[in-house]
C-alpha cells in the first residue's frame, strides 16, 4: 500500500511540474513581449506630441523603443557635444538628434555625427541631406499662402509671389510673429538668404502695412484665413492642411518666385556599432510610409523626402518652388537681423 502512495505522490508531483512548466513560458511569453528589444535615446527639438506620435508607432511596429528628450536647440547642440568629448569608457547618454536643418547643420560641422548611408536615404535629393552622409532629412515644411476662398473670387489678380502680395492692395494678411516662432524666424532668415537683406525689407515693409495682427502662434493665421478675418495668410502647409481637412474655406497658393522651409532630419551620434545599426533602422523607418501614416493619422501633414514613397507621390504640390540658397547664419546673425526688421519695419508704422 505504501508503495502505491509514494507512486501515486510521485506521478502528481511529476504532472503538476509539467503543469507548471507549460504554464510559466506562456506567461513569460507575454512578459517579454512587453519589454523592448532595443532602446534609443533621441534629443529633439521636436513637439512632445510629435514624438510621442512617431515613437508609439515605432515600439509596437518593432519592438524597439525610443526615448525621446525635448529640449531647446541651443541646449540640444551644447548636449550633444558634452556627450561626444565625455570620458569614452562612460556610456553615451545620445543615440540619435531628430531636430532641424539648422541645427543639424551646425552639429555635423562640429563632428558629432556618424555618416550613414541606406538604399532609403540614398534616394533623397542632395538639398535634404549631408553631402558627406552624416545627416539625412526626412521631411519639410513649406511656407505658403493661405487664402480665403471668398477673397479669391473677388480680384482678377491673385498675388501669387512675395513681390505681388506685397504690393497688393486692398488685401489683408495674417503672419506669425518671427519673435514667436522659429518657422516663422526661418522665413525671414531664407529669404534674407535668397533675396538678400535689402530686398526681404522692402517685401517686409510692404506687408507690414496689410497684417491685422502678428500672431503668437502658428495657426492662428490659418484659422483667420478660414474664417474671414484676414484674405491671405502666410503660413506653414501643414496647419493649412489640418484647417482644409476640417473643411474650411481655403485654397493653398504656392509662391511662384520660391518659398522657405523647415527642414526635419536626424543624425546618428552613438559610436556603439549595435546602437548605430538600430539608429539606422529607426532612420529608414522614418523615411517611409509608416511614418508618414502615423503623423497623419494624427493630423500632422509633411511634404516627405523619399520620392519612393507613396505619401510623396501622391502630394499635389511636391514640385513646388523652394528657396535654394542654403546659406546658415549663426545666432548673432540672427538677432541682428530680427532687431534690424523690428527697428525698421514693425515699429516704423507702429506695433500691431
Amino acid at each position: 500500500m505504501r508503495r502505491y502512495a509514494i507512486l501515486i505522490l510521485t506521478v502528481f508531483i511529476i504532472a503538476a511540474a509539467a503543469v507548471a512548466g507549460i504554464s510559466y513560458p506562456v506567461g513569460a511569453d507575454k512578459k517579454i513581449a512587453a519589454v523592448p528589444l532595443t532602446e534609443l535615446t533621441a534629443y529633439t527639438t521636436l513637439p512632445a506630441e510629435t514624438v510621442s506620435i512617431l515613437a508609439d508607432a515605432y515600439e509596437k511596429e518593432t519592438h524597439v523603443r525610443v526615448n525621446f528628450v525635448p529640449m531647446a536647440p541651443g541646449d540640444l547642440l551644447q548636449k550633444v557635444q558634452d556627450d561626444a568629448v565625455s570620458d569614452p569608457t562612460v556610456v553615451k547618454t545620445v543615440d540619435v538628434v531628430l531636430t532641424d536643418g539648422d541645427v543639424l547643420k551646425r552639429a555635423a560641422d562640429l563632428n558629432l555625427f556618424t555618416p550613414n548611408v541606406s538604399e532609403s536615404n540614398d534616394a533623397v535629393g542632395k538639398n535634404f541631406k549631408d553631402e558627406h552622409d552624416r545627416w539625412t532629412g526626412l521631411w519639410y515644411d513649406p511656407i505658403v499662402f493661405c487664402a480665403n476662398k471668398d477673397y479669391l473670387r473677388k480680384v482678377a489678380d491673385i498675388p501669387d509671389t512675395w513681390q505681388k502680395l506685397s504690393q497688393a492692395e486692398n488685401v489683408r494678411i495674417g503672419i506669425t510673429d518671427f519673435l514667436a516662432a522659429d518657422a516663422s524666424a526661418n522665413l525671414m532668415f531664407q529669404m534674407i538668404g535668397q533675396f538678400g537683406d535689402v530686398a526681404t525689407y522692402q517685401i517686409l515693409s510692404g506687408l507690414h502695412p496689410k497684417i491685422v495682427q502678428y500672431a503668437r502662434y502658428l495657426s492662428n493665421p490659418v484659422r483667420q484665413a478660414g474664417m474671414g478675418e484676414v484674405d491671405v495668410s502666410v503660413a506653414v502647409e501643414s496647419e493649412t492642411l489640418r484647417y482644409l481637412q476640417n473643411g474650411y474655406p481655403l485654397k493653398i497658393i504656392y509662391p511662384a518666385d520660391g518659398t522657405a522651409y523647415m527642414l526635419t532630419g536626424l543624425g546618428i551620434s552613438t559610436k556603439d556599432a549595435d546602437k548605430i545599426r538600430a539608429a539606422a533602422n529607426f532612420s529608414d523607418w522614418l523615411l517611409s510610409d509608416e511614418a508618414q501614416l502615423a503623423l497623419r493619422s494624427n493630423g500632422f501633414y509633411f511634404i516627405p523626402t523619399n520620392p519612393g514613397t507613396l505619401a510623396y507621390k501622391t502630394f499635389a504640390g511636391k514640385n513646388l518652388l523652394l528657396f535654394d540658397n542654403n546659406q546658415t547664419f549663426d545666432e548673432k546673425q540672427r538677432g541682428e537681423f530680427l532687431d534690424k526688421w523690428v527697428k525698421q519695419v514693425r515699429l516704423v508704422a507702429g506695433d500691431r
